[in-house]
């Protein structure tokens, strides 16, 4: 079995996609739009710009995590989970966090921990949870 995080972004999810590039050097490995569906939308569940992402894969070093503009009314929430990511070193840990925090929330600044020489949590500015920490 294998569990992969869907992210819905509510009508930002190019934007997510391009902060995620900066920041961890994620990869798209496929985007589909709406206006590209081999099938009709279902009443109600596609939004009205055809350009707006339908689902997407994108690789954030070894992990694949889903996204999607989902239905696009403007309200995305992250409420009940974060994306943990583990980098190798202090320097990618402040690189990444200060990329990731930029227009968002630090909630736990960058510190150390008994678990990591460099831990911190943060909302991007997209309201998505992270917790990042450098790998022993």
């Amino acid at each position: 079995m294998q569990v992969q995080p869907y992210v819905f972004f509510d009508g930002r999810c190019e934007e997510a996609i391009e902060l995620y590039r900066r920041s961890l050097g994620a990869e798209v490995s496929m985007l589909m739009r709406f206006k590209e569906s081999p099938e009709p939308p279902r009443p109600g569940m596609a939004p009205p710009d055809g350009n707006k992402v339908m689902h997407a894969q994108v690789k954030i070093g070894d992990t694949v995590v889903m996204m999607s503009d989902g239905e696009c009314h403007g309200k995305p929430k992250f409420d009940g989970f974060a994306l943990a990511a583990t980098v190798a070193t202090e320097a990618d840990a402040d690189r990444v966090f200060a990329a990731l925090s930029e227009g968002g929330q630090v909630q736990m600044p960058l510190t150390k921990t008994f678990f990591s020489p460099r831990f911190g949590m943060l909302k991007d500015r997209f309201g998505v949870s992270w917790m990042l920490m450098v790998g022993k």
